[in-house]
């Protein structure tokens, strides 16, 4: 287990909350950040975690929203792109109150980020892929949730870019963490696990993992495309619609296993047009 040291919330938080991180020297060693209820506090924590390659710790104010008012990662993310390990704590919501287009995190491939404790990412809108997140690194997801997330393109919710080899591929966990009401234009309105990409949910028994409501025009739900492993656990894959086909999950090549992971009620269909077929999906 890695040392973390906390700095108190007098002398960071009001540092943050100022957005004045350039008065603090960059530290090498991994840090737990308190981030006051703003969004300024929040860019600047970023901006300080990114500082250092070391992994730190984001601790968000307990049942706050963050409203992302700009975007503060070129014109196309809302949170500063995330090139180091990153951790946020919550419970939060992480929300775009701009009428401006924009998603709400952008991992880079030297980038991870983690959400734990029911953080909610909600009302991204991106134009391309990656409502919620677009991933090229890590992302992991413990009992948070994305929800009604928007991509013009693929992964509304989130989006395992495509990615060439011999450059390392991003993989995305989900533990207890729902997909609910996002929508992507092409494909997976969910979650979009691209082209070497590696996708594992997984819920509990009595208590799935719901991949739910979502829309696309190829798997409303999920879309893994020639992705090295996409993995589904004790997760239900329902009421999602597609334009097109596979309403809930949709499969072109690459590995996929699912285990008591029902994929049902979805429109127009479940998997039907999935080369090879998704496993244990009937129409």
């Amino acid at each position: 287990m890695r040392r973390i040291r906390t700095i108190a919330r007098a002398l960071i938080g009001a540092t943050v909350v100022a957005g004045g991180v350039t008065a603090l020297a960059p530290l090498a060693q991994a840090i737990t950040i308190p981030v006051a209820c703003s969004e300024n506090a929040l860019v600047a924590a970023v901006n300080l975690a990114n500082s250092t390659p070391t992994a730190d710790t984001l601790a968000l104010a307990g049942g706050c929203t963050y409203a992302l008012t700009s975007a503060h990662g070129g014109l196309t993310d809302g949170l500063p792109v995330i090139t180091t390990p990153i951790e946020m704590i919550g419970p939060a919501t992480i929300t775009r109150t701009s009428l401006l287009p924009f998603r709400i995190a952008e991992v880079s491939p030297t980038g991870s980020l983690t959400l734990t404790t029911m953080i909610t990412l909600t009302n991204g809108s991106a134009v391309g892929d990656g409502g919620a997140i677009l991933n090229a690194g890590a992302v992991t997801l413990t009992t948070s949730s994305l929800i009604g997330n928007v991509a013009t393109l693929n992964g509304g919710g989130l989006a395992n870019v495509d990615t060439p080899a011999p450059a390392t591929a991003p993989a995305a966990t989900f533990t207890r963490s729902d997909v609910l009401g996002n929508t992507a234009l092409l494909r997976g309105g969910g979650i979009y696990n691209g082209v070497r990409g590696t996708l594992t949910t997984t819920g509990v028994s009595g208590s799935p993992l719901f991949v739910l409501g979502n829309t696309g025009s190829e798997g409303g739900g999920i879309a893994a495309v020639n992705s090295t492993a996409t993995t589904l656990t004790q997760t239900a894959v329902t009421a999602n619609h597609a334009i097109l086909t596979a309403g809930g999950v949709y499969r072109e090549g690459g590995t996929m296993t699912t285990t008591s992971s029902p994929i049902s009620a979805n429109t127009p269909n479940n998997c039907v047009g999935s080369v090879p077929a998704v496993p244990a999906c009937t129409a």
